[in-house]
């Protein structure tokens, strides 16, 4: 089979189509044709082996899939532990879930990873209460489109995306979101990103931060919250040093910080059954839309990394592993 294989960590570069063997199924697996393969900001860690778990070389990044059995059967969207750039995948069919008709690889793709952390952050992580002002940085990436649509659906009171663009800060505003601020004002000073998510949000300080770039753009969000407010870190984007924040800072607000990672649901398979239950039926039925970025052949991997790093895509990118 063909698939994207490392030998070495680094960037895009390190990325190549090779031949491999065809994966041999071991106990409790499944082997699926692949119909197509989605790409998240996290591979792009994977690659320089700069995530939260050690990488093994040689290794096939991607965690989730499109396809079906090799004897036919449903279209499954599936999340692995890697291996999702290729040809054909081993997957545990307790971590797949049935495609309805009428949704498409992509839309499946964007639900199965992104949309679940989405659905987590907003209600197992951070709680979410009807009213409360809810603020997705990286409104117009994959978890932050749908994050913005399902706060709106689930009572917030008001919805703040940033986004690096005006192009993609009108996106944000179309899917929901009340407001949006450039994340660049935290470039020099977290102070300034502070005081554009309280004007943004009339002058008053934020209930809810969902954050996945760290450095300066976190700092800024956690003075950002009322007494109260949460920030639910799930992403490292900036790659760079996020300052340690002493128990006083939180207890002088009551604030919290909340990590999350979609692998420990991995583990807890109702959890990720409570999303993909309530997401896929909201994609059929038009109330849910998924941000596509771009459909590329499995031979144009690099240029796939390339665009996500340079902040050129905007939702989900996926993998065609028959071009």
């Amino acid at each position: 089979m063909r698939a994207v294989q490392i030998t070495e960590f680094g960037g895009p570069e390190v990325l190549n189509v090779v031949d491999l063997p065809d994966p041999v199924p071991g106990d409790g697996q499944q082997l699926y044709e692949v119909s197509a393969a989605g790409v998240n900001f996290a591979d792009t860690h994977q690659i320089e082996n700069s995530y939260l778990a050690a990488q093994q070389l040689p290794l096939v990044p991607g965690a989730e899939f499109v396809g079906m059995t090799n004897g036919g059967g449903p279209r499954v969207v599936g999340l692995l532990d890697g291996g999702g750039y290729a040809e054909k995948v081993l997957a545990h069919p307790r971590l797949t879930w049935q495609v309805p008709d009428g949704v498409t690889d992509e839309h499946a793709l964007a639900v199965v990873l992104q949309g679940s952390t989405a659905y987590h952050l907003l209600r197992t992580s951070a709680h979410l209460a009807a009213g409360e002002t809810v603020v997705v940085i990286a409104g117009a990436g994959g978890v932050g489109s749908l994050a913005v649509q399902l706060a709106r659906r689930w009572g917030a009171g008001r919805v703040i995306a940033t986004a690096s663009s005006p192009e993609k800060r009108a996106l944000t505003e179309e899917l929901g979101a009340d407001a949006s601020v450039d994340p660049a004002l935290a470039d020099d000073d977290p102070k300034a990103f502070t005081a554009a998510l309280r004007e943004a949000n009339g002058g008053r300080p934020v209930d809810v931060v969902l954050e996945m770039t760290g450095g300066n753009v976190f700092a800024g969000s956690l003075s950002a919250l009322a007494p109260f407010g949460r920030v639910v870190t799930y992403g490292m984007a900036a790659r760079q040093e996020t300052a340690a924040v002493p128990p006083g800072v939180l207890l002088q607000k009551s604030r919290a910080v909340i990590g999350f990672w979609l692998a420990h649901c991995m583990a807890r398979p109702a959890m990720l059954d409570d999303a993909m239950t309530e997401l896929l039926p909201l994609v059929a039925d038009g109330a849910l839309r998924p941000v596509i970025g771009g459909r590329y052949p499995l031979t144009a991997v690099r240029e796939a990394h390339q665009d996500l790093l340079a902040r050129r895509t905007t939702g989900k990118l996926v993998l065609d592993p028959a071009r």
